[in-house]
């Protein structure tokens, strides 16, 4: 039903709800933009009406901004503020010490990966901004993040899509199913390694709290 949704946005709106929800999502805004980028790639690869091209570069180019503004909200608020409203965001206190952890164990590399985190994934910006990453750095990496996960998204839904079309009904069903199970089985991984990691943020950071 989702994905049923968000095409016919994309099939009214095109290109505009999914360079806006790529910018506010990365901004920290919670909105399903990487959803929607798949039902976009998958609708260009259908329909021929919009270009999977102007969909990826024009997509990370929204999505590095977006990343780029959330570090300046962050730098601007600091901790504190961030602490209290981050809540209203999605980024409760627990996430931001997930943040902060990977901060700490993998340095300014993890603005580059964030995108493909679950839990932060639009959080990037934000948790670069109130960890205080040097400027010319987060945009370094955050361009790179943004573009590598764009163009995952973007043209994995879009090859799908033209495999499913090229190898007919029964093999386009068996790879819809091979895609599910692959899917469910990469689901419940994150799950458990966010699990972990918050596991030890929170042994590692919550007692620096309370000292």
């Amino acid at each position: 039903m989702i994905v049923a949704h968000l095409s016919t946005l994309v099939a009214h709106y095109g290109y505009d709800v999914v360079f806006a929800a790529l910018l506010l999502a990365s901004a920290g805004v919670p909105l399903p933009a990487g959803e929607l980028l798949v039902a976009a790639a998958i609708y260009a690869a259908k329909t021929g009406r919009l270009s999977i091209v102007i969909l990826t570069v024009g997509g990370a180019l929204m999505a590095a901004v977006g990343g780029a503004i959330g570090y300046g909200i962050a730098h601007a608020l600091g901790a504190a503020g961030l602490g209290r409203f981050g809540g209203a965001v999605g980024l409760g206190p627990a996430r931001l010490r997930l943040g902060r952890y990977l901060f700490l164990t993998h340095g300014g590399k993890i603005v580059f990966f964030i995108r493909f985190i679950a839990v932060l994934g639009p959080f990037g910006g934000l948790l670069a901004g109130v960890n205080r990453m040097p400027w010319g750095r987060f945009l370094l990496f955050n361009a790179l993040g943004a573009a590598a996960w764009v163009t995952t998204m973007a043209m994995g839904g879009y090859l799908f899509r033209a495999f499913f079309a090229s190898v007919g009904r029964p093999i386009g069903f068996a790879a819809l199913a091979a895609a599910v199970a692959v899917a469910l089985a990469a689901v419940i991984y994150v799950h458990r390694q966010g699990a972990t990691l918050q596991a030890k943020a929170d042994a590692l950071l919550l007692g620096d709290e309370a000292q």
